[in-house]
């Protein structure tokens, strides 16, 4: 069973699939944000074309463990995936993946134009990546 991540934000949403084993996440596509009904539209044709089994969400916690706005938006977003799609939806605390992403981006010596461009998507790849490695269990 594939997995999908994503690492939404205000102007887009990283997507990354898993292999269908589970036990690698690859960055797929930024999707620019539309509206929510036109965001989920792209990731339906996603959803279709992978075959994605499970959704994980990433949940910006506070550093305290608490959620706030920015929280109970990608909340709402996961439900209103969920809803569409029937598909579990996972939400998954994503404290410090951009933050982490940034700095293999620049550990990599990538330019500032490009990290901009491709920051959202590995902010996808390690907040599914992270889930797959604390659940191995879960298998494909």
């Amino acid at each position: 069973m594939r997995r999908m991540g994503l690492d939404v934000g205000d102007k887009t949403i990283g997507v990354a699939v898993s292999d269908e084993l589970g036990f690698t996440a690859q960055g797929i596509e930024t999707i620019r944000r539309e509206g929510k009904k036109k965001d989920y539209l792209r990731l339906e044709e996603l959803i279709k074309q992978y075959e994605i089994g499970e959704i994980i969400v990433g949940l910006p916690k506070n550093m305290n463990g608490t959620i706030g706005p920015r929280g109970e938006l990608c909340q709402a977003f996961g439900e209103y995936v969920h809803n569409r799609s029937r598909i579990p939806v996972v939400m998954w605390d994503e404290r410090l993946t951009t933050m982490a992403a940034e700095r293999t981006l620049l550990e990599a010596d990538v330019s500032r134009k490009k990290r901009k461009q491709v920051i959202d998507k590995m902010a996808a790849v390690m907040i599914l990546q992270n889930y797959m490695d604390a659940k191995p269990q879960i298998g494909g």
